[in-house]
């Protein structure tokens, strides 16, 4: 994974052809478009947040670490679309149609999905859950997610806590997945000290904390 670089890159368009295009790494929050045609595009470490794609067709498009928080999808098509790592977060799924669609590691929180067709997946590949759910976590690692939180570039990109403010559990979750609670804590600390530019998906702190472990100060 490289740096996110280019953020603050809302899309709007309505009944346009955007096929084949790479849109990896960049924060399309707050995007507007209807009725467009984004077939076979890389959406790979992009988030999605707050933005509107209704209408739209994402016929074999990739979503690799991508993130729809509080998207609204409304009456689009995700065939053959590929979900690696991936989170729905209070995500609108009114007529969204999963055909043929693959899941890896996938994510749905506080999401209707009895409103999407065809979301046909193997036990597994995804998880779901009602709403945010409860974790424990020590008051060690808690504490070093509240210094992590001081850093501005960290709490601008809201990958680690909610609309609320609390914590988030989703992502606390996936980060303890890949690192051990104690190694986590001292990762995010370390995290406060560096982040130095904007993100926008929680791919870049796991791309940092898994650097600062081959650099061997993690």
């Amino acid at each position: 994974m490289t740096n996110n670089k280019k953020l603050d890159s809302a899309l709007k368009y309505n009944k346009a052809q955007k096929m084949n295009k790479n849109f990896m790494y960049q924060d399309l929050k707050r995007s507007n478009c209807f009725n467009c045609d984004f077939s076979k595009s890389n959406f790979n470490f992009t988030s999605l947040r707050g933005a509107h794609f209704k209408g739209c067709n994402f016929f074999g498009c990739t979503f690799t670490f991508a993130e729809f928080v509080g998207s609204n999808l409304k009456n689009s098509k995700f065939t053959r679309a590929k979900f690696e790592d991936t989170v729905f977060e209070g995500a609108k799924l009114d007529g969204v149609d999963f055909s043929s669609a693959t899941f890896k590691n996938t994510i749905f929180v506080n999401c209707d999905i009895s409103k999407a067709t065809n979301l046909n997946f193997n036990e597994g590949e995804v998880k779901i859950f009602d709403e945010m759910p409860t974790l424990e976590i020590s008051e060690k690692l808690e504490s070093a997610l509240k210094i992590a939180m001081e850093n501005k570039f960290i709490k601008k990109s809201r990958t680690l806590d909610t609309k609320d403010g609390e914590i988030n559990s989703i992502s606390i979750m996936i980060l303890l997945d890949k690192f051990k609670e104690q190694r986590l804590a001292e990762g995010l600390v370390l995290l406060s000290e560096k982040v130095d530019k904007e993100f926008c998906t929680l791919s870049y702190i796991l791309k940092n904390l898994q650097s600062y472990k081959e650099q061997g100060i993690l």
